[in-house]
């Protein structure tokens, strides 16, 4: 568990308004104190649900794409395969995905939601919704879908290195 998970989410979102600094201008310490604030309230709004961080966008990612491999998820995520395989571990265990072979690819596991999946990913989405709000709140809608677009087109340039 990273400092920031041990931190409450109000104690963050009080913090001191420092000079950035050097880091003025930069976007990577930015979102990373965005990232800060946000994963203390996911954190704090999925706690319930006792699964490892990174589920929710695992089991939504599933969701959207039935039969997509290991690989595909880890990419859709960002993250590494090796960091992947213990969420999806956990998310089969738990009785919440499936791996099935691929009739394809024999080497390729499909991944699956089960019927207990969806549902503990729907209840998930209402959590997430609402710890999301304060950043809804704050923007118009237009801003709202112009920020998730920028935020799209920024991970594409980095994707594409």
């Amino acid at each position: 568990m990273t400092e920031t998970t041990t931190i409450e989410a109000e104690d963050l979102e009080a913090g001191p308004g420092l000079d950035p600094g050097l880091t003025q201008g930069f976007l990577g310490p930015r979102v990373r104190v965005l990232w800060n604030l946000l994963s203390a309230r996911m954190l704090a709004a999925l706690a319930p649900y006792d699964l490892k961080t990174g589920a929710f966008s695992t089991l939504a990612l599933i969701s959207a794409n039935p039969g997509c491999s290991q690989t595909e998820l880890a990419r859709g995520l960002g993250m590494d395969k090796s960091a992947v395989v213990p969420i999806i571990d956990e998310l089969e265990h738990r009785g919440l995905a499936q791996r099935v072979r691929s009739p394809l690819d024999r080497r390729r596991h499909a991944l699956m939601l089960t019927r207990d999946g969806e549902a503990v990913m729907r209840s998930m989405h209402a959590s997430v919704a609402k710890a999301g709000r304060p950043i809804r709140q704050a923007l118009s809608p237009e801003e709202y879908e112009l920020l998730l677009s920028l935020l799209d087109r920024a991970h594409a340039a980095l994707a594409g290195d």
